[in-house]
């Protein structure tokens, strides 16, 4: 049988399923978790409950959810504990409990679909395609072979989700991207499209945008920058986005502290650095890292630095410290090195 086939064939005996997003979803993980509850209810699941945990704070996100008026409730770990056979739980866009989602470690999953790399993925039903530009791709393959209504939510959803994840096609786009694009371009509210794609942004994203243009160091084509800290999660990656176009810069890092948790956000086209791996191998021993060889992000708790919380000029600076300290070495930059 085919993947999608397959798929079906283990949904056929649910009766539940609990599609699990990974903390502060983005739209691939959104549109993908929409198009694998419509596949669940043509399989004839009638409870389906997409669920997150985080925030959703990006101003694209957020008016991803309220415009296409996604139906999309917090995590409650008691609803995937204990479960009966047919009470699914699934993942889109992530892979493993307790790693970017608050699903307790060593629950059993039964469906993982996604595009990032990971090692030891363990589900009944597992598509994860790292050669793919979004995951949001592979499911937009199963509703077409699997015959799936596509309706305007369903296909301007998925449609915002390769063009987020793929940076409007200029970025980890495949064959299969334009494929998708193209089978459901005829379905696409354009207009949706637009408003979802050029949201308003706050003053708060533009402050640490600002902030990290102030604080950024170069070392050759490497920059690394941090934004303080900020009340917008979400600032870091188009932060980065933006510091990534400067002339001359190949690898770009921005940190900055969000609530109890430092955040980290990487872009880097150059084939000769992984940012996936560097942001794990830097910050695994402290908090977690990982992603593709040119986008990639990490958390790290701020319970480490919990001595110096009562003074966060201090906090700051220390963890300025830390964190460039990390990265550079991991990018192998001497200390002397012309900034």
């Amino acid at each position: 049988m085919s993947t999608a086939a397959d798929l079906q064939a283990l949904l056929a005996d649910g009766e539940e399923i609990n599609i699990v997003c990974h903390d502060n979803p983005d739209p691939d993980c959104l549109a993908s978790a929409l198009a694998l509850g419509r596949i669940a209810a043509d399989a004839g699941i009638d409870e389906r409950h997409i669920l997150y945990s985080g925030t959703i704070s990006h101003q694209q996100n957020r008016a991803f959810v309220n415009l296409l008026d996604i139906d999309i409730q917090s995590f409650d770990p008691s609803a995937v504990e204990d479960r009966p056979p047919d009470s699914l739980l699934a993942f889109v866009d992530h892979s493993i409990p307790g790693e970017n989602n608050q699903v307790p470690p060593d629950t059993p999953v039964d469906i993982v679909i996604d595009h990032h790399p990971a090692e030891d993925v363990e589900a009944r039903f597992v598509d994860r395609r790292e050669e793919v530009g979004a995951a949001a791709t592979i499911l937009t393959e199963y509703v077409r072979t699997l015959e799936i209504e596509v309706d305007s939510t369903l296909a301007t959803a998925l449609m915002v989700a390769i063009r987020s994840d793929t940076l409007d096609f200029l970025r980890g786009a495949t064959h299969a991207e334009y494929e998708a694009a193209g089978f459901l371009q005829e379905t696409v509210d354009d207009e949706m499209v637009r408003q979802i794609s050029s949201p308003s942004v706050s003053g708060a994203t533009l402050d640490a945008i600002s902030t990290a243009i102030d604080n950024r160091m170069t070392k050759g084509a490497i920059l690394i920058s941090h934004v303080g800290r900020t009340s917008e999660r979400d600032s870091l990656p188009q932060a980065v986005d933006y510091l990534a176009r400067l002339e001359g810069v190949q690898t770009a890092i921005v940190f900055g502290i969000v609530e109890d948790t430092i955040h980290v956000s990487a872009r880097s086209p150059d084939p000769r650095v992984h940012v996936g791996n560097l942001l794990r191998d830097a910050f695994d021993d402290v908090g977690s890292g990982g992603g593709h060889h040119d986008v990639a992000g990490g958390q790290i708790p701020l319970g480490i630095f919990a001595d110096y919380t009562t003074d966060d000029e201090q906090l700051l600076d220390i963890v300025e410290r830390v964190i460039t300290d990390r990265l550079s070495k991991g990018l192998n930059i001497a200390e002397d090195e012309e900034a």
